[in-house]
């Protein structure tokens, strides 16, 4: 009783390394934008899909656009992060890859010289416009997204009173 819809937004992999060259930069500048345009038209063409029992769902950086997304828009029901960043400053020089991985993906912008990345673009920041449920999932010794992100997510949402949980494995 339900269906999967998974958008390839720009910046996603498998179509080739041009298309995924595009979320550079980008760090949830429009993909959000694409995500709900591409479920607003999706819904709007399949009559049996319910959206009002819409939810999202994203692991790693789809966990990040998956915060994003509901500071963003409230047409989800719930909301599953897992291994999310919500602070790109905090996930920058920490862990496995956030130093390298955002060295490329920031464009070569770091926190003293592209604040708008940093603070503006991270869903922590925009926490206080989130009414979605959501759930954060994260390890505890994960060394590519270190949990932080998740932790961090879900206390400004359980400071807020919002529905929240977190598990971490």
């Amino acid at each position: 009783g339900y269906v999967v819809y998974v958008p390839q937004p720009s910046g996603a992999v498998g179509y080739g390394n041009e298309f995924a060259a595009l979320h550079v930069g980008e760090w949830g500048k429009w993909v959000v934008d694409e995500v709900v345009e591409g479920t607003t038209k999706f819904v709007a063409s399949h009559p049996f899909v319910d959206a009002k029992r819409l939810g999202a769902i994203g692991a790693s950086y789809g966990g990040f656009t998956t915060m994003s997304l509901v500071t963003k828009s409230n047409m989800f029901a719930a909301a599953v992060s897992h291994a999310g960043i919500s602070s790109i400053g905090g996930y920058w020089g920490a862990g496995y890859w956030g130093y390298t991985y955002n060295t490329v993906s920031a464009a070569n912008s770091f926190p003293w010289n592209d604040r708008s990345i940093y603070a503006e673009r991270s869903p922590l920041f925009n926490a206080d416009k989130i009414k979605t449920p959501t759930l954060f999932l994260c390890g505890e010794k994960d060394f590519n997204v270190p949990l932080a992100g998740s932790e961090q997510m879900y206390q400004a949402l359980r400071s807020l009173r919002l529905d929240t949980e977190l598990v971490i494995y």
